[in-house]
């Protein structure tokens, strides 16, 4: 039987504290790894294959993609809606970027989506449906676990995370999109619970509302810890470390700190977005302003049942988007090409 031969391109490494890396390091891994059998995989080679997947967008994939015969298949990590309060740039520039990207897109001849809510904003680009398929990203068990009460208690002291308090954990480059500001806010209001954020400036001073937002991270409330781009493999002692991760992003994929803190047995609180319904089932804790997210998080903090059932939810988006399940989604469509 004939090894399908696959090119994954990419340059996400480039840029620290990105979701899209882990995605694409989880994905690559998989296949790599999991199915020797089926698939001999490239690492950014400039050489004939049978399938090159384009992870990120960047100068290198563009011409590999354009001067290389083979079955062209991209993955769309944002939308040009998407990079609204993320980065900004003059807006020719912008309008620039845009038709770049969406050039790629619509040049693939499959393009893979994390969350199927996008079918429809890419038909908006005059991209054809048929060649959209949706695969959603996953995280290894071996990554991202519950830890042993005193490892847990070893890893709050690392962070300089009290041991008493209720912590809720925020992931993401601190970036307007992100509800980095609401955060803050919500602590403000929950003076006797620690808020911690892990992110950065991954854009550096492009990145959307950089001045207020470097102010508040330089001189945030004393309830509220800033600690920077954390390395992926110390993430999964910091979602053991905090009691509850909360992300009041505006905008989003399909977030990858989800599926982390599922498979490291944390309860999720989020805003109530269209983008969650189809991909997490109504599993998770939910508000749609700041004092329904204060609510959320006082009852959180204080009923034990409440809490507990928030935790079994999150075991069930963790079991549905295993690796194993994963596994033959992409399996089936790399040899559908």
């Amino acid at each position: 039987m004939h090894k399908i031969s696959i090119n994954m391109s990419y340059t996400g490494d480039k840029i620290e504290g990105q979701g899209v890396g882990a995605a694409t390091h989880e994905q690559i891994n998989l296949i790599k790894d999991t199915c020797a059998d089926c698939f001999d995989v490239y690492i950014n080679k400039n050489k004939k294959t049978d399938i090159i997947h384009i992870h990120t967008i960047d100068p290198m994939s563009f011409l590999r993609m354009n001067l290389i015969k083979a079955k062209k298949v991209i993955h769309v990590h944002f939308l040009p809606e998407t990079l609204e309060g993320s980065i900004k740039l003059p807006k020719f520039m912008m309008g620039i970027f845009h038709k770049y990207f969406l050039s790629m897109y619509r040049n693939a001849d499959k393009i893979v989506v994390v969350n199927p809510i996008f079918i429809s904003e890419l038909e908006k680009y005059n991209i054809d449906r048929s060649k959209i398929n949706y695969i959603p990203n996953f995280v290894s068990e071996e990554s991202f676990y519950q830890l042993p009460p005193e490892e847990k208690l070893s890893a709050k002291d690392k962070f300089e995370i009290s041991k008493d308090s209720f912590t809720v954990l925020g992931v993401g480059q601190v970036q307007t999109r992100k509800g980095v500001l609401d955060f803050v806010k919500i602590a403000e209001a929950l003076p006797h619970i620690n808020f911690v954020w892990a992110g950065g400036f991954s854009f550096g001073a492009i990145t959307d509302g950089y001045s207020d937002l470097k102010k508040i991270t330089e001189n945030p409330p004393p309830n509220v810890k800033f600690l920077g781009i954390i390395p992926r493999n110390e993430m999964n002692e910091l979602y053991n470390a905090s009691d509850l991760l909360f992300m009041p992003s505006y905008n989003e994929l399909f977030p990858m700190a989800i599926l982390e803190a599922c498979s490291s047995g944390l309860p999720i609180l989020l805003r109530n977005l269209e983008l969650y319904e189809d991909i997490l089932f109504e599993k998770y804790v939910n508000g749609f302003d700041n004092d329904s997210f204060v609510d959320e998080i006082r009852k959180l903090s204080t009923d034990k049942q409440y809490y507990s059932d928030a935790i079994n939810n999150s075991n069930y988006i963790s079991n549905y988007y295993s690796r194993e399940n994963v596994r033959k989604i992409w399996i089936d469509f790399y040899q559908s090409i």
